[in-house]
């Protein structure tokens, strides 16, 4: 029995090749994903404009459409909801940094409440989102 007797031998080792498998797929699977929970909620055409590139920093982003539909990061309310989950951002935020999404086509005056609305209750810096011109 001595060379047929460490053929007999049970396997200790531990296979990691379908454990490597399995986080590859895992991996691509969350790379192809993860772009599609990054879109805006909703979809507005910003006027263009030659700025700098924004910080990327933690953000408070308030969205306008042409019809006048708002929404806070990625959260649609009303303008009358606007208020309380606008405060609720800012206290969570350190930075207090507060973009300002307005389609081209949208009313002035319903930015320029939102705007107000966000340095009332205490944003530090507020920007307006724009394209850039090439």
């Amino acid at each position: 029995m001595g060379a047929s007797g460490s053929a007999e031998e049970p396997i200790t080792a531990i296979n990691v090749t379908p454990l490597v498998d399995v986080c590859l797929v895992l991996v691509i699977i969350f790379m192809v994903t993860a772009p599609l929970f990054s879109q805006p909620i909703m979809e507005v055409e910003l006027p263009k404009a030659i700025t700098d590139e924004g910080e990327a920093s933690e953000n408070i982003t308030i969205t306008i459409n042409p019809d006048g539909k708002l929404a806070v990061n990625a959260k649609e309310v009303t303008f009358e909801e606007l208020k309380p989950e606008l405060t609720l951002k800012l206290q969570e935020s350190v930075e207090k940094f507060v973009i300002i999404r307005a389609d081209k086509l949208t009313n002035h005056g319903i930015v320029l409440k939102a705007l107000d609305l966000a340095k009332e209750l205490g944003a530090k810096k507020m920007v307006f989102a724009t394209e850039h011109k090439k």
